[in-house]
């Protein structure tokens, strides 16, 4: 069965392929059928579709901690 990862508000999402910023660091703002996310170098907002960012995850940090 398919593993799907538990994403949360606050959660830091490293993704497989960088940002054009170069940046590949995600603050989830939103959750829900789409996941509202901001980059965490330029600032910028994405929203996409939750399928499209669980196949994107490299790795979770959950609530911003290290």
């Amino acid at each position: 069965m398919k593993n799907i990862p538990t994403i949360a508000i606050g959660d830091v999402l490293e993704l497989k392929k960088p940002h054009p910023c170069k940046n590949n660091l995600f603050l989830v703002n939103r959750v829900g059928s789409d996941i509202k996310m901001t980059c965490m170098l330029c600032k910028r907002t994405l929203i996409l579709e939750r399928v499209k960012v669980e196949k994107m995850i490299k790795s979770i940090t959950a609530n911003g901690d290290k």
